[in-house]
């Protein structure tokens, strides 16, 4: 699946309400199928799709009968998700919140599916047919535009309103897949604040901290808007425009943080065979009230998430290791050296090793990847290894502790078949961790 999206422009302010109105239409449905399943013990995602219709022929909620039928069925379907993910985490026992379904007071999005819009011929305009009449609108589109693909392949439509207007998105049916020259190098990445991320090659990538650096303009344009917000009365139209402002600066930090981790994520992708990285649970690092602000701005998670897409795509392998101790153990010798965050410098009393901690850190991560790689492919039948000796007295292949599953990891995507290659990478990436590269300091 591909998504494109386009700016919605040269509307009506009229035209813009309409959409407006057809967003918070979709909010009720969805908060109507929540507060519906809430009353109903037993109701399954059906009861919520006969639920719209029910709806839509109600003569208290006229309104709701504007909207497309199958945007409707969307509306009902994000209830349902949000309900069905809250089951899944009650049946799997987790020991935080479950994430009980709640209200939506400001949903900013209305999906449409096949029906509810038209696209010009040249794809170059959209015009809404629904009941609301939000009219035609022109497609403003910076990088991809709709003309490669035909309208069997758009599966769905969303329109989006965010601070800076109204934005289209199109879910397109077609596969991506990208060639990736094979460089021969591999690596393993530790995130961190004061560098973004360090490889195992010593190598950087700065952390630009988009939020610190607009932090000035935000506070004083918060500081305005504080100041027009009158209590208990309906606020003014410049407290509205001065909202606008704040929302416009917080998109710009946002759109800052994601243009970064896409171009990141995917310049480590197309320069290396294999990459090895640590899962670490921003959940609960967040919960740091000295550090919670600059690992936010830091977006970590996002940039792991479009890494691991990039990795997909490109048909490289990635391996998720634990971050446990990989900044304490010293990545020659393995003694456990302890160290506060402070100290940047790893230095081991053993092996008389100095190097920089996050430098450290991403060699153990590399070295972990590279034992949970061996062990893999070791248990794996694509190397012709005979499974004879794993087999149990009944004949059946056993679990052993050489599946990375069992070590709590996630699957690693292997393609192709291509083993050779992969073998002569995990050679590589031992022999390149060597005790010549790794700087010491004399004993006196």
């Amino acid at each position: 699946m591909l998504v494109v999206e386009a700016k919605l422009k040269n509307g009506t302010p009229e035209q813009y309400h309409r959409l407006d109105e057809a967003i918070k239409t979709s909010q009720f449905v969805r908060n109507s199928c929540v507060r519906h399943w809430m009353d109903h013990k037993g109701t399954t995602r059906n009861d919520l799709q006969k639920l719209c219709s029910v709806l839509a022929n109600n003569k208290e909620t006229p309104w709701v009968n504007k909207l497309n039928s199958q945007a409707r069925q969307s509306a009902a379907d994000r209830a349902w998700q949000s309900i069905s993910k809250f089951y899944q985490n009650c049946h799997a026992n987790i020991p935080e919140k479950k994430g009980f379904p709640r209200f939506k007071k400001h949903s900013r999005s209305v999906e449409y599916k096949l029906t509810g819009y038209k696209l010009s011929d040249e794809r170059r305009k959209i015009r809404f047919t629904d009941g609301f009449k939000a009219g035609e609108f022109d497609l403003w589109c910076s990088q991809k535009t709709l003309v490669y693909y035909s309208e069997q392949q758009i599966r769905r439509v969303r329109v989006v309103r965010r601070a800076d207007g109204y934005y289209c998105q199109f879910l397109i049916d077609v596969e991506r897949q990208e060639y990736h020259k094979p460089t021969g190098q591999i690596t393993g990445i530790d995130l961190g604040l004061k560098e973004f991320y360090t490889d195992a090659q010593d190598n950087t990538v700065e952390n630009l901290r988009y939020l610190r650096k607009s932090e000035k303009r935000l506070k004083k344009a918060q500081r305005r808007l504080s100041k027009k917000f009158r209590q208990g009365k309906k606020q003014s139209k410049n407290y509205h425009k001065q909202r606008i402002k704040v929302a416009k600066l917080h998109l710009k930090v946002s759109r800052q943080r994601k243009d970064k981790a896409i171009k990141d994520a995917l310049a480590l992708v197309q320069s290396n065979d294999l990459v090895v990285y640590e899962t670490l649970k921003v959940r609960n690092l967040v919960k740091n009230r000295k550090l919670a602000k600059s690992i936010s701005d830091a977006s970590w998670y996002q940039f792991t998430e479009w890494f691991e897409f990039f990795a997909k795509i490109y048909q490289i392998v990635c391996v998720a290791v634990p971050p446990h101790f990989t900044s304490q153990d010293c990545s020659f010798c393995g003694t456990r050296v302890q160290k506060s965050l402070s100290t940047r410098t790893h230095q081991c009393p053993n092996c008389q090793t100095v190097i920089d901690r996050d430098h450290n850190a991403a060699i153990n991560i590399l070295k972990k990847g590279l034992k949970y790689l061996g062990k893999h492919l070791n248990a794996s039948t694509l190397l012709g290894i005979d499974t004879e000796r794993s087999r149990s007295v009944n004949g059946t292949v056993g679990q052993t502790e050489t599946d990375p599953n069992a070590l709590g990891e996630s699957d690693l995507w292997i393609l192709n078949g291509d083993i050779e290659n992969l073998s002569c990478l995990v050679e590589q990436g031992i022999s390149d961790s060597d005790m010549e590269r790794i700087p010491r300091h004399s004993v006196a």
